[in-house]
């Protein structure tokens, strides 16, 4: 039977209410566990751009699946049948499937998630089945898929990638859209026009298919900004990203010369 965990957050989101989750790209489950219990919606593993392989993954969903208080997301590597049965075969709630360039890529990715009729996945829930599932209709109503707007071809197709039957949303993945409208790099401000305008026809798009839209953001601040923005539901930093940050604050204290 699934979990109330994964059905409550799979109609937090699908009623468009928001949620705020948090970005794991270190193979810690210790340290994934602990992020788990701290309140957020959901951890997302990244098995994409993350240092973590499929173990990594299967140890990261088990950690946050101890807290009892986050589900487990993961970001896929490719929109491929493989990579997104693999993910949900380990527990994951919901994934994240990159470089969505046009409706048929969403099409893909919703029937690599969902067993028959709705799609084609391969029925073997190894562990997902004591989480979701492992009857393939309740398995269908409560598993999650994002297509990520993060291309040019993605941002001139958001509306028809948003009208995709089962797609529970749309993530964004601002490195790459910011290069995406020309900017050199992620971030760049001579874009930075055109990057907010995009922002805002991805969250319209969304919000006009009746879909969630989420966003990745670099500081819980810029994660209120974009909730405030329409986004519902947007994911802060990354495990390594805070590590180093506070290791480098701590040093800092340590050898200032203001002590």
């Amino acid at each position: 039977m699934t979990s109330d965990l994964a059905l409550e957050f799979a109609r937090k989101i699908r009623a468009r209410e928001q949620a705020v989750g948090y970005w794991a790209v270190l193979d810690a489950p210790v340290a994934t566990e602990r992020i788990g219990r701290l309140g957020y919606d959901y951890v997302a593993l990244d098995a994409q751009h993350g240092l973590l392989g499929y173990s990594g993954v299967l140890n990261g969903l088990m950690a946050i699946d101890a807290g009892h208080t986050a589900v487990g997301m993961v970001r896929v590597e490719a929109n491929d049948f493989t990579a997104i049965g693999k993910a949900l075969d380990a527990g994951a709630v919901g994934v994240i499937v990159p470089l969505v360039n046009n409706a048929q890529d969403a099409a893909a990715a919703v029937a690599a998630a969902k067993y028959p009729p709705l799609g084609g996945r391969s029925y073997g829930p190894m562990r997902s089945a004591l989480r979701i599932g492992p009857v393939p209709a309740e398995a269908n109503a409560a598993t999650m898929v994002f297509a990520m707007i993060e291309t040019p071809e993605g941002l001139a197709n958001v509306k028809e990638i948003c009208a995709t039957p089962g797609l529970d949303g749309i993530y964004v993945g601002p490195s790459d859209l910011c290069i995406a409208v020309g900017g050199a790099f992620p971030g760049d401000p001579a874009v930075e026009t055109e990057f907010n305008a995009a922002l805002e026809t991805i969250a319209e798009a969304a919000a006009s298919a009746g879909i969630a839209a989420g966003i990745h953001t670099a500081a819980g601040t810029v994660a209120a900004q974009r909730l405030k923005q329409g986004y519902t539901f947007t994911t802060v930093a990354s495990d390594l990203t805070h590590l180093e940050q506070i290791a480098k604050s701590h040093l800092d204290a340590a050898t200032s010369k203001d002590q």
